[in-house]
């Protein structure tokens, strides 16, 4: 755990920590998303990353750059408040079981959802184990709004033959009247137009697309968790700035660096579940893609680099967006305990 707040404290804190990080880093998400599903190898990389920038600016505006993000910011806020609320109670109920086993189940879980747990580092195992189960919990809620998100992100689909990304970068060689009189951009349906356009395509189960194969993907927040209490716990040798300034970095740090270990271990199943959400089913057939299919896809076409692919702009997303999620949520524990003591 991060703090000795009760569940419930733990869990806003989180979300707000979240919602604010994914306000920040929320262009970096996009772009992402359609590095990992783009099939133009002229876009990639970091160059590709400004490149996708220059022409969403051009052709939307600011605002292209910030399109689904009410959709991922109440993914965001959903997921991360159960996720930090299943696991701190989880994490309260195990550590208060080891010292004091002779408590019945039943007051063990009460005195873990109301009181304060003094933070205790489980075992790996444990600490993974609490984490997973936490993770599924709040992935199998939070998931329908992560599937319309990437579908608006990728515009429905509109990337896949990759000849939008031949006309990237071409923007600036064309002129006014081209631009007035070309044929519009294709933009997002919008929210409600996508979970209609999921809906029919796939059912209610299209809502929840990529959900059970990348399973293992829950154990991202577990890593990340239990590698952030680590490097929080490591002393760095001739720091002598001030406390909170040295506490604020030492949470921005752990955190991002946590969350990088985190990510670069687990991105082939992270790349698998964004092609997925932002697939189609084929006309004529209910068989939707698989995981196997997008990475023997992408090991034919570029190898095993294939199933990296974009994974340079997914790690500066995650250390800007976790380093500021855990930042701001140790601000709000510290303010929430200096309020009620």
């Amino acid at each position: 755990m991060t703090s000795s707040l009760p569940p419930l404290a733990q869990a806003w804190s989180g979300a707000l920590g979240s919602a604010t990080a994914n306000a920040i880093s929320y262009p970096l998400d996009l772009v992402a998303t359609k590095l990992q599903t783009t099939t133009s190898k002229k876009i990639r990389g970091l160059r590709g990353a400004v490149r996708l920038i220059k022409h969403v600016m051009h052709t939307e505006g600011l605002t292209g750059l910030y399109d689904g993000l009410g959709a991922d910011t109440a993914s965001t806020i959903t997921s991360n408040f159960l996720y930090f609320y299943f696991y701190t109670l989880l994490h309260a109920l195990v550590a208060r079981r080891k010292t004091a086993s002779r408590v019945s189940l039943s007051q063990t879980l009460k005195h873990a959802i109301a009181s304060a747990t003094p933070p205790t580092l489980l075992s790996v195992p444990a600490e993974l184990g609490v984490g997973f189960i936490a993770g599924v919990a709040s992935r199998a809620i939070s998931t329908p709004l992560s599937v319309v998100t990437v579908r608006m992100q990728t515009g429905d689909g509109e990337d896949d033959n990759g000849d939008n990304g031949d006309q990237i970068g071409d923007e600036q060689t064309s002129s006014p009247s081209q631009k007035e009189n070309g044929s519009p951009q294709k933009r997002s349906p919008g929210f409600c137009g996508t979970i209609e356009s999921i809906y029919a395509e796939e059912g209610i189960l299209g809502f929840w697309a990529g959900f059970r194969p990348t399973l293992p993907l829950c154990l991202t927040p577990a890593l990340t968790l239990l590698l952030f209490q680590l490097l929080s716990r490591l002393r760095i040798p001739g720091r002598r700035s001030a406390p909170r300034r040295s506490s604020d970095f030492g949470a921005f740090f752990s955190g991002a660096l946590a969350n990088a270990f985190a990510v670069a271990i687990l991105y082939p199943l992270l790349l698998a579940k964004v092609r997925v959400q932002a697939s189609h089913k084929h006309v004529g057939t209910n068989r939707s893609v698989s995981v196997i299919d997008i990475w023997n896809t992408a090991i034919k076409d570029e190898g095993w680099a294939g199933l990296y692919q974009g994974i340079t702009v997914q790690l500066v997303k995650g250390f800007v967006n976790q380093g500021v999620t855990m930042l701001v949520k140790q601000r709000i524990e510290h303010a929430a305990i200096k309020l009620y003591t």
